[in-house]
C-alpha cells in the first residue's frame, strides 16, 4: 500500500479555548500528508477532482500547544470511482487520533463520479490491473 508520513506542530492558531488542538486542525494535517502521497507518484493535479464525501475521525488523545506529531496517510481501498485513504496521528509514538477519507473523482464540468484513468489508477496501486 502507497503511505506518507508528515511531521506536524501544534500551533497557536490551531487551539481552541480550552487550549487544546481544535478537532479541525486533524483535517489540515491529513490533507496535507495526503498531498505528499501523491505527490510521491507524480500525481500533482488531483484537488479539484476529488471532493470529500466522507471523514471519520478517532480523537484518541488530546493535543497540546507546541506538541510535535507524526501524520501518517495510507490508501486503504481504491474503488471504481472513489478512494479511501486511513490515517493516524502519533505524539511521541502515542496515537492522539486516526480515522479514515473517501474523496470520488469527478469531471469538474459536469459535478459527476467517473471511473479513475488507468494511469491514475496505476500509479495509486500498482497491483490493481488497469480497468478493474
Amino acid at each position: 500500500m502507497l503511505s506518507a508520513q508528515i511531521e506536524r506542530r501544534v500551533e497557536w492558531p490551531d487551539t481552541d479555548a480550552a487550549g487544546h488542538y481544535h478537532h479541525s486542525t486533524i483535517l489540515r494535517w491529513i490533507e496535507a500528508a495526503e498531498a505528499e502521497l501523491y505527490e510521491q507518484v507524480g500525481l500533482t493535479n488531483m484537488f479539484g477532482v476529488i471532493p470529500r464525501v466522507h471523514l471519520e475521525v478517532n480523537h484518541r488523545a488530546r493535543l497540546w500547544f507546541r506538541d510535535r506529531v507524526d501524520v501518517r496517510i495510507e490508501i486503504a481501498e481504491l474503488g471504481r470511482t472513489s478512494i479511501t485513504l486511513r490515517f493516524d496521528v502519533r505524539r511521541a509514538g502515542e496515537l492522539a487520533a486516526d480515522g479514515s477519507m473517501t474523496a470520488v473523482h469527478i469531471d469538474p464540468a459536469a459535478g459527476k463520479a467517473i471511473p479513475w484513468p488507468d494511469a491514475v489508477r496505476t500509479a495509486l496501486m500498482p497491483s490493481v490491473e488497469p480497468g478493474t
